[in-house]
Order: structure tokens, then C-alpha cells, then sequence
């Protein structure tokens, strides 16, 4: 499952590592747009696949920022 991004910014802080196991609602990443950290939670269970994004990257709303398995 992949897990997007909900709104544009800055990719402040990922906050999980590959082979995590994270459940419904858990923060994943917090995003910085206009000075505001704003958190990006799963909305499953699942073991983090794949973080496709780095701290510091720019993502667009709807852009895949990691992969559940």
C-alpha cells in the first residue's frame, strides 16, 4: 500500500525506518509548509516497505512518500 502525501511542502522529518511496524493513525512524516509541521499518518497497519522520500525533499499533494507491506 502506498501511503501519499496530503498536501504540498517540505519533507521535515520521516519519522519511521524501513522494517517498522506502524498501525492505523501512527505519524510517518511531518511536512513543513508556510512554518507549519504538519503530520502524515498511515491509514492501515502495515510494516514500512519502501520510504521514497529524504528530509529536505519538496512533495506535491498525492505524491507516494513510502510503501506499507
Amino acid at each position: 500500500m502506498n501511503v501519499t502525501s496530503n498536501m504540498t511542502g517540505n519533507v521535515w522529518k520521516v519519522v519511521v525506518n524501513n522494517n517498522d511496524e506502524v498501525k492505523t493513525g501512527e505519524d510517518v512524516v511531518i511536512l513543513e509548509s508556510m512554518k507549519m509541521e504538519i503530520p502524515i499518518s498511515v491509514e492501515v497497519d502495515g510494516i514500512v516497505d519502501e520510504i521514497i522520500v529524504n528530509e529536505g525533499d519538496f512533495v506535491n499533494e498525492g505524491d507516494v512518500i513510502l510503501k506499507l507491506k
